[in-house]
């Protein structure tokens, strides 16, 4: 099977200079969560992610229409051809730890979009008939590898101790507190 045949195609670009506000309409309008940032002459340049924009729009204090895709997009492509086998875009997918992939022609401009949903629709296809593709199990193999990412762990403070309560005849002033959770008879 080729990226070709389960790609999205005529993906929905933009270039450097499209302010944040106009890129994420065109995510809204055409139900996608990632653009190819191109250059005048097509040519892929970049990506920028619905993600890209919540953090650069929740870490810089400015308004959409204030910044350019340019201040967002990722410059670091990893892409693929509509003539590579999807096994192999499903390790580059896997490898890199992304759920899409723009596709370029010979000359870098974007054909398609590879996604983890089109690989997910199309795994398993004509399983019964026994001339499948695309196994689920291979998908999920990368879909662990993709997420296999180590997350900070957060240590939370060690509850402070608890406080001892003296015999009424020991202590001096008004009756202290008890700080013992109380118990239901049974």
């Amino acid at each position: 099977m080729k990226v070709r045949d389960i790609m999205t195609q005529t993906p929905v670009c933009c270039g450097r200079e499209t302010n944040v506000g106009a890129a994420v309409e065109l995510l809204w309008i055409h139900n996608c969560g990632m653009l190819p940032v191109v250059d005048g002459n097509k040519k892929l340049i970049g990506i920028v992610t619905d993600r890209d924009f919540c953090i650069a729009l929740g870490t810089r204090n400015r308004l959409p229409g204030d910044l350019t895709v340019g201040d967002v997009a990722t410059a670091r492509v990893i892409s693929c051809k509509a003539d590579d086998e999807i096994h192999v875009a499903l390790g580059t997918m896997a490898d890199h730890q992304v759920r899409r992939l723009p596709v370029v022609d010979g000359d870098g401009v974007p054909r398609g979009i590879l996604s983890m949903d089109d690989v997910l629709v199309h795994a398993d296809q004509n399983k019964w008939e026994g001339s499948c593709e695309l196994s689920s199990e291979e998908v999920i193999r990368s879909i662990k590898k993709m997420r296999g990412q180590q997350f900070p762990i957060i240590h939370h403070p060690k509850p402070a101790a608890r406080a001892t309560v003296l015999p009424r005849e020991a202590s001096i002033g008004p009756r202290p507190i008890n700080l013992r959770p109380r118990q239901n008879p049974v």
